[in-house]
């Protein structure tokens, strides 16, 4: 039962810095959805560290509920990234839906990447002091 704190704590968290994303861009008016890629970029650099930390240290599993599975969950957005895509694509506007799908991938895979990089930098820094 506990298990189900943790997620539900940190997907809170990770959805309230979602949300704060959006908040921060709204003024802003963009045609592409900005916030939803920041979000989803900032959510596999640290999702990439944790899992990075994970193979090396590993985490307690409270962590992993509480960061990986809650925070991460919560702050990524898959959803809205699928109907802001869907959107672009009703107003006519397919160059931008083809690249939020493609750049969102390509980009995000490439954070998780930079994620475990920075684990492994921050792990072999750690353990020389």
């Amino acid at each position: 039962m506990l298990n189900f704190f943790w997620i539900f704590l940190g997907g809170g968290l990770g959805s309230i810095c979602r949300y704060g994303i959006s908040k921060l861009l709204a003024g802003n008016n963009f045609d592409f959805p900005f916030a939803t890629l920041l979000a989803n970029i900032i959510s596999c650099i640290i999702l990439g560290c944790l899992f990075g930390v994970t193979l090396k240290d590993g985490l307690t599993d409270n962590t992993k509920l509480l960061w990986m599975t809650g925070f991460c969950g919560g702050f990524s957005t898959f959803s809205t990234f699928s109907l802001e895509t869907f959107l672009l694509f009703e107003s006519g506007q397919t160059g931008y839906a083809l690249l939020n799908i493609g750049g969102s991938l390509l980009v995000c895979l490439f954070a998780i990447y930079i994620g475990i990089k920075i684990s492994g930098n921050f792990l072999a820094l750690s353990s020389s002091l």
